[in-house]
């Protein structure tokens, strides 16, 4: 292996705007176009700097609960505040060094966690 190519999470049949107002307008990644083959199946495909993440339409939807994509910012405060003044709910976590971090649910119910790597001095 040389490195991660993507991360898949679900969503529910018709749950591609939610999708893309979360990870596109909230979280501010840049939505890419599927192949033509694989956009048949519905879904929406986000690619970063050295990651893709790829929400897949599932039948029988079930969100994932623990299992979720991790995102580094470089300001988590700034993101968090974001998220807050736009109703999404957030729970830190102080579990794991070297990050200051939170975990939060796409519209769909699917766990993201966000993290910033802490500074000298804590922040």
């Amino acid at each position: 292996m040389t490195r991660l190519h993507h991360v898949q999470v679900s969503c529910p049949a018709g749950g591609e705007t939610a999708v893309r107002a979360f990870y596109g307008d909230l979280l501010g990644l840049v939505e890419v176009a599927k192949p033509a083959q694989l956009a048949k199946r519905g879904g929406v495909w986000f690619r970063g700097d050295g990651y893709e993440l790829h929400v897949g339409v599932e039948d029988g939807f079930t969100p994932a609960r623990k299992a979720h994509p991790a995102f580094l910012v470089a300001d988590v405060d700034a993101k968090a505040a974001l998220l807050t003044c736009a109703g999404v709910a957030l729970s830190w976590d102080s579990d794991f060094p070297a990050y200051r971090r939170f975990h939060t649910h796409d519209p769909h119910g699917n766990r993201v966690e966000i993290l910033g790597e802490l500074r000298a001095g804590g922040q």
